[in-house]
């Protein structure tokens, strides 16, 4: 249930929601920069990161279960151009606004770095109430991001949520996926929510999603525009560094035994193989 808050949010709104969304190469295609050890994702199938899903159907949800006008979500997303496909999908899905941070000077950027930018990007779009963001990211898997835009804001963060029991009166309390069970949690906003997957099954886009999606406009921020300084973009302002990118070795030899022409044959040599690798023995 959501009740106003003591705190008036700007414009006469109840309630501010941020989510960010990350675009991620299809997992068929990922492709690693041997040079500079970053991904490459320029010119390669994407995809929205499929556990932001979650993050955006739980914004979405709150809105539609208020049934309140006054609550507005944004959709923000860091990456090439390109990227803007994602925050499009989050507005069909639901989202009011979106807004792409893109500049050269962000490419390379690590967890530390990509943290940096979202929070300055949300910092000059704020505030917000809530921010959700997916549980990780499927091209890196670190999970890193979500918590570090967190710290940077100094908001409560809470993590594995699988539920919202409820919203309002300035607090936020939440069901947590723990190890061994689930444990309650409340935290004043504005807060940082992390869903894990079982918090949702994330909408399909509907027709009328997709034309709001094609019509709204999409507001893009360069580094300029919020005020990071070059040290802190990118490469620059990154702390983990790629010494060297090696790919493993295939160790293991396979050899095709086709029985269409001799069915005994084959038998044979099968068994053959095995005695030599002494798995026969077994049972004996």
């Amino acid at each position: 249930m959501l009740r106003r808050n003591k705190r008036d949010v700007q414009g006469g709104l109840i309630l501010r929601i941020a989510v960010l969304v990350k675009q991620v190469p299809a997992v068929d295609t990922v492709k690693i920069d041997e040079k500079s050890g970053t991904m490459v994702r320029d010119g390669v199938e994407a995809e929205l990161n499929p556990p932001d899903l979650h993050a955006v159907e739980a914004a979405v949800s709150i809105k539609e279960k208020s049934g309140c006008e006054n609550i507005e979500i944004t959709a923000f997303t860091m990456g090439p151009p390109q990227a803007r496909k994602v925050v499009s999908y989050a507005v069909a899905m639901g989202c009011d606004k979106a807004v792409l941070i893109s500049d050269r000077k962000f490419g390379g950027a690590d967890t530390l770095a990509t943290a940096r930018t979202l929070s300055k990007a949300i910092m000059k779009e704020g505030p917000f109430d809530l921010i959700f963001a997916g549980e990780r990211a499927t091209d890196g898997e670190t999970g890193q991001v979500g918590p570090a835009v967190a710290e940077f804001l100094h908001m409560p963060v809470l993590t594995f949520v699988s539920s919202i029991e409820s919203l309002g009166d300035g607090m936020i309390t939440v069901v947590r996926s723990v190890e061994g069970g689930r444990e309650k949690v409340a935290a004043p906003l504005p807060a940082f929510v992390i869903p894990v997957k079982e918090i949702n099954s994330p909408r399909l886009c509907t027709l009328s999603g997709k034309l709001r999606a094609k019509a709204a406009a999409v507001t893009e921020l360069n580094a300029e525009d919020i005020g990071l300084k070059d040290e802190y973009a990118g490469l620059k302002g990154s702390a983990t560094q790629v010494v060297k990118v090696t790919y493993p070795k295939i160790t293991r030899k396979g050899r095709k035994i086709t029985a269409a022409a001799d069915f005994s044959g084959a038998v044979e040599t099968l068994l053959t193989i095995l005695e030599e690798k002494g798995f026969t023995e077994v049972g004996k």
